[in-house]
């Protein structure tokens, strides 16, 4: 089935020349592109472009889920006839089983799963097992492991009208994918009988269930009906259920794994013994004995994911199964913000690798847990064939494995004193001096070959121009910000204000409350779905100023914002290096009125660099709105869904506007509450303070839910005024 691309627009500015190039470029096989656009000039409408003309199965990676949720909403717009699907982490809450031997204190794995993102997972998993046309919009959570795509193929159960199929070999299929039977709380994953007539919730369906009837031994009917009412929304000639979880095996795989499991459990309790290690030794048979009692039992147990390499047949040190292995061979991978995606993919298995490998050493899990892990970069570059780095800041890794033959570019290692290689930078910008301590670096695909290509994408349809630089004092910077915003504020416009620190971030948006100014924050500890919907109130001005640190910048499509403020601009490091002033920058530059205002004291190597490529591109597009007499004008845009439906949607933003309570003078919202009481909640469970911290789930439940807590009630006061109160 072909994708269809259906869009108002037609590729303007430097779209038509970059999506020519670029699929010349993928038809001939190539295997690196970079595509080097500029904010604002329409990266996404060019990647559409280039899935249509491509014409196969594509993953689309982010670095980030807020990221992700706004190129899944614009895909969705794009291919409405498509299967587009969401991919991420499903954890709004994760700590992962780790053991810290200094203190001898072990951490057991805790989470909180986010039941919409599961869903959509599964989604994800069922449409590119059954269909051509998939596009998978996904954060780094791809290249973690996830069950075999042959088992899970082999255990969906097609159902058709007129099938010969009885109702028990139905329920047993059932069970065997992991469904409940739940004849009173009907919900995802689960089913109720009544009589002859099967009503399957699957999974990956939000509001909708699968009605089969039988009469005797054949398939009567098939209807699809609403979960709640359950009225008839449409009748089907066939259905094919999916397995209820990501993870299913065949009952006779598990039995030869749950055999292999006893074997290296052995093996490996005999090698403790001998090296003397009996607490280890103990501690790993009680461990391993459980396990393998609640999988004979039940068919899983807590952390049945460390045996996945038995579980699946893999062999010891292969790579584990994952997303990527649900495409075909040839799918196409467009990476966006590439700059940070890329080194997010190749710091992954490391990281996971040495808190797996303490946890093996002290007797916590078997060997095999090590398999149990993301891909490492060079697997992942083995799993995709041809790919497109998005960016408007490509680092060394994109430009070296594009550029052909690396002319007019050398990137380097730069060593320290010890002879250990440090950065990565590009010799070819005359700030860099180089001090005869490098060396140059090898090309990092060894399977590069043909022709690579990096387009550039600097004219924007809209004829925009980079946003305006100004600099600003150190002294006064809050002031001043405050008034910046109030002349934004009247001319019915948004500001972005990044900061430093997540402390920081807070404060400042409670400061300037108390001015009258309407502000909210945004950082790492909001779940996914609600910095989505913070976003899109932004835009629908609910307020007007959003303050954050390092998430107001790859990709943020926000055309209201015309002024970006950065504090301690000349700060120098990670939050204010070239790449991160470039992206933060740019988000002013999608409106006419675009400045972007710098708080520093001295110029910074990165602030230079920022000048410097504002005044090329800036020169580069004003010459061609002159030369084609073009005006520019702001993007026009109308709001993004979010990942809640319309439904939904509407709930959540009056449950939001009306969630405001007050405490003498200053106003708490819900989000905050939530960000609070997740922060203690953490807080506690370090502590292993972990009745405290189940209290803290608790209220955090009850106020995600908007359900009357006793933990959690507003206290009136003589004065009319309420405040939060907590036990």
């Amino acid at each position: 089935m072909p994708f269809r691309l259906v869009s108002d627009y037609q590729p303007e500015g430097d779209q038509a020349q970059a999506i020519a190039k670029l699929t010349k470029s993928l038809k001939a096989g190539n295997a690196h592109q970079t595509l080097l656009g500029v904010t604002g000039s329409g990266k996404t409408f060019t990647m559409a472009n280039l899935i249509k003309n491509h014409g196969k199965p594509t993953l689309i990676m982010s670095h980030n889920k807020t990221l992700a949720a706004q190129l899944y909403s614009e895909f969705k717009n794009f291919f409405p006839h498509n299967a587009v699907e969401y991919f991420v982490s499903y954890f709004d809450y994760y700590q992962p089983e780790a053991y810290i031997p200094r203190s001898d204190t072990y951490i057991e794995k805790d989470s909180s799963i986010n039941d919409e993102i599961e869903r959509l997972r599964l989604s994800t998993m069922g449409s590119l097992l059954t269909r051509e046309d998939t596009i998978v919009v996904a954060s780094v959570s791809c290249i973690y492991g996830l069950g075999s795509p042959e088992d899970y193929s082999n255990m969906m159960v097609p159902v058709w009208v007129g099938q010969k199929l009885t109702r028990e070999e139905f329920l047993n299929s059932l069970v065997g994918m992991l469904f409940e039977r739940n004849d009173i709380a009907f919900g995802r994953g689960k089913f109720r009988v009544r009589g002859d007539v099967v009503e399957v919730h699957p999974a990956y369906l939000d509001e909708t269930a699968i009605r089969v009837e039988f009469f005797d031994d054949e398939v009567e009917r098939v209807t699809s009906i609403h979960t709640l009412t359950g009225h008839t929304i449409e009748r089907l000639e066939t259905h094919t259920f999916f397995p209820a979880k990501q993870f299913v095996t065949p009952g006779d795989k598990m039995k030869h794994a749950m055999v292999a499991i006893r074997a290296e459990a052995n093996a490996q309790v005999a090698k403790f013994e001998k090296e003397s290690k009996l607490i280890e030794a103990q501690r790993l048979r009680m461990r391993t004995d459980y396990d393998l009692e609640m999988m004979a039992e039940m068919g899983f147990c807590q952390g049945i994911e460390n045996y996945s390499r038995h579980i699946t047949g893999r062999e010891k040190g292969a790579r584990p199964y994952t997303l990527l292995d649900f495409f075909p061979r040839d799918f196409l991978l467009l990476v966006d913000e590439s700059h940070a995606t890329i080194p997010q993919v190749g710091g992954m298995y490391e990281g996971d690798k040495s808190r797996k490998t303490v946890l093996v050493d002290h007797g916590f899990r078997l060997p095999s847990a090590l398999d149990n892990r993301p891909l490492r970069f060079e697997e992942f570059m083995e799993m995709t064939g041809q790919r497109v780095y998005v960016s408007a800041t490509p680092g060394a890794f994109e430009i070296v494995n594009s550029r052909p033959e690396n002319k007019g570019f050398i990137a380097v290692k730069e060593k320290d004193a010890n002879g250990k290689s440090i950065a990565l930078f590009d010799l070819k910008k005359a700030r860099v001096k180089p001090s005869g301590n490098e060396e140059p670096v090898d090309h990092f695909d060894p399977t590069r070959r043909g022709t690579a290509l990096v387009v550039e994408q600097i004219i924007r349809p809209t004829g925009l121009l980079d946003p305006v630089l100004i600099l600003r004092p150190l002294k006064g910077q809050i002031d001043e910000t405050i008034e910046l915003c109030r002349q934004r504020v009247e001319r019915n416009e948004r500001v972005l204000v990044t900061t430093l620190t997540k402390r920081t971030a807070e404060d400042l948006s409670e400061y300037l409350q108390g001015t009258g100014l309407k502000v909210r924050y945004l950082h790492s500890d909001i779940d996914a779905v609600e910095r989505v919907e913070i976003l899109r109130q932004l835009r629908a001005a609910t307020f007007d100023i959003l303050i954050g640190i390092n998430l107001l910048r790859e990709g943020l499509d926000l055309p209201e914002v015309s002024l970006v403020c950065i504090l301690d601009a000349d700060k120098e490091g990670f939050l204010r290096n070239e790449t991160s002033m470039i992206q933060t920058a740019g988000r002013a530059a999608r409106h006419i009125a675009g400045e972007c205002v710098l708080f520093c004291d001295k110029i910074t190597d990165s602030i230079q660099a920022l000048i410097d490529v504002t005044d090329y591109r800036r020169a580069r597009q004003q010459a061609h709105n002159e030369k084609h007499g073009i005006t520019p004008q702001s993007v026009k845009r109308a709001l993004q869904t979010s990942l809640h439906t319309a439904e939904k949607g509407r709930e959540y933003a009056e449950n939001l506007n009306s969630s405001l309570v007050a405490e003498d003078v200053q106003t708490y919202d819900k989000l905050r509450v939530i960000a609070e009481l997740e922060e203690e909640m953490r807080d506690a469970s370090s502590r292993l303070e972990f009745e405290r911290a189940a209290h803290l789930r608790d209220q955090l439940a009850a106020l995600k839910n908007d359900t009357p807590s006793p933990a959690m009630k507003p206290v009136k006061y003589p004065s009319g005024k309420k405040t939060r109160g907590r036990k």
